[in-house]
């Protein structure tokens, strides 16, 4: 058994580790990486382990875990079926689940297990008591508890193999903003990052957009400029490509960059390349809006967030340990299990 101190300076070990990674190291882990996803890029990878090490710093893991206690009192396999959409996604899974005494049993994305596996190497040279503690499968049939994440079709599979034993099954979400046009250039800009960021792959990318009636969307155009270099990724150009010309055809009006296309609609997740808006009258408009998609929204962004529970701009890709998944709390669904 690993008493909670140990797993908390272990996954501490890890982070430092992490930041202290060599130019040659680095390069191997972007490559490897890459070979496994063509959406991967040196940029997101980076921007991904940044991620996992602002998790690993020592005084956020004691607050997150202060109210654990120092053993579970029973031990349980707890399978998680990991996403790959963007790099390390699983992460935060594999680390609850560790930190909090049980027994990990991972099915990867083939889309993304270099990484895991990478961090999952560094953790068990520093502690080797982990090893018994991780197991990559592709079956989770002994699993005794169950976190799973993919599509709404395979949620409902989800719900169904795992309606025995308990669960968190996660279905697709996507975030959005808010703009009540007194935004400067430099915060739409951060609001840029939180569009573009990991090429708008992930649930919490901004996907759609409120903005008040009669917006003019100049400034949004503008600052969002320096992103354009984004269209240099050929996946993510042949997206846009393909969105252009399925509203060239159709006649819909839409505003175009060059490189990301804005459209009006009631819908609420857009495709790659494309950014969905919606007007509203005044917060009382808003707030209706809002409230009918709740259970499709993974993160708000507003300036200096402004609108209630949402994050400031430029931060849907920072959540810190304590910011869950579809708002469930998996540090308490795991204590429970005991």
């Amino acid at each position: 058994m690993i008493k909670l101190e140990n797993r908390i300076k272990a996954f501490a070990t890890v982070g430092k580790i992490l930041k202290e990674l060599s130019d040659e190291e680095k390069e191997h882990i972007y490559l490897s990486a890459k070979n496994e996803n063509s959406w991967f890029t040196d940029e997101n990878i980076s921007l991904a382990l940044e991620g996992v090490q602002r998790y690993l710093e020592e005084d956020k893991l004691r607050q997150w875990t202060q109210s654990l206690p120092e053993q579970p009192s029973s031990v349980k396999k707890v399978g998680v079926v990991m996403a790959g959409n963007i790099p390390l996604v699983g992460f935060h899974d594999f680390l609850t689940v560790l930190i909090s005494g049980h027994q990990l049993l991972a099915k990867l994305s083939s889309q993304d297990s270099f990484l895991i596996k990478y961090i999952s190497g560094i953790l068990t040279d520093i502690e080797p008591r982990f090893k018994e503690k991780i197991l990559f499968l592709d079956k989770l049939k002994e699993a005794e508890a169950m976190i799973a994440t993919g599509s709404n079709n395979t949620a409902r599979y989800f719900e169904y193999y795992f309606a025995k034993i308990p669960h968190i099954i996660r279905q697709n979400r996507t975030s959005i903003a808010v703009l009540n046009g007194e935004e400067s250039q430099e915060e739409l800009k951060e609001l840029g990052n939180d569009v573009f960021q990991y090429f708008g792959l992930g649930c919490r990318n901004v996907s759609k957009i409120y903005v008040p009636d009669h917006y003019d969307f100049k400034d949004v155009l503008d600052s969002w400029q320096a992103f354009s270099p984004i269209s240099f990724h050929h996946k993510y150009n042949n997206n846009y490509d393909y969105n252009k010309s399925i509203l060239l055809v159709n006649n819909e009006p839409h505003y175009d960059t060059g490189f990301v296309l804005l459209r009006e609609t009631p819908q609420l997740v857009s495709p790659i390349s494309v950014i969905f808006y919606e007007r509203y009258t005044d917060n009382e408009d808003l707030k209706k809006k809002l409230d009918t998609m709740e259970d499709k929204i993974q993160c708000v962004v507003s300036q200096q967030a402004w609108y209630p529970n949402s994050f400031a701009f430029g931060e849907a890709q920072q959540p810190e340990l304590w910011h869950y998944a579809d708002g469930v709390n998996t540090l308490d669904f795991l204590q429970n299990l005991s």
